[in-house]
């Protein structure tokens, strides 16, 4: 059983930054690449920023290039979202997410959802202005 824990969401203001955990068991940590996805109230989930299995690669949507960074610790099962420069549009519940063993390439950052198959229960970002 895949279990995925998130923390680290809460409440910031436009220009701060807050950082997003998530530590994952029940499968081999390090064979997998690793996932943040982010959902705004009407809207649909959405890519925000990946890693490889093997902490090589990275990739990001264009909206937070520049300001999110994703880093893994395959000796503690743990994935972070480290977001800085917050904008209000950066408001959502974010979700970390396990990738098909198919997906986890040495050097690839899986970005399509359908590449996903375990989700964490997501934990609210509120970014006021």
């Amino acid at each position: 059983q895949v279990q995925l824990v998130e923390s680290g969401g809460g409440l910031g203001q436009a220009g701060g930054s807050l950082r997003l955990s998530c530590t994952a068991s029940g499968r081999t940590f390090s064979m997998y690449g690793m996932g943040w996805f982010r959902q705004a109230p009407g809207k649909e989930r959405e890519f925000v920023a990946a890693i490889s299995r093997s902490g090589a690669s990275t990739y990001y949507t264009d909206s937070v290039k520049g300001r999110f960074t994703i880093s893994r610790d395959n000796a503690k099962n743990t994935v972070y979202l480290q977001m800085n420069s917050l904008k209000p549009e950066d408001t959502a519940v974010y979700y970390c997410a396990v990738a098909k063993l198919a997906s986890s390439g040495y050097y690839y950052a899986p970005r399509i959802i359908n590449e996903y198959d375990y989700w964490g229960q997501g934990t609210q970002v509120t970014v006021s202005s």
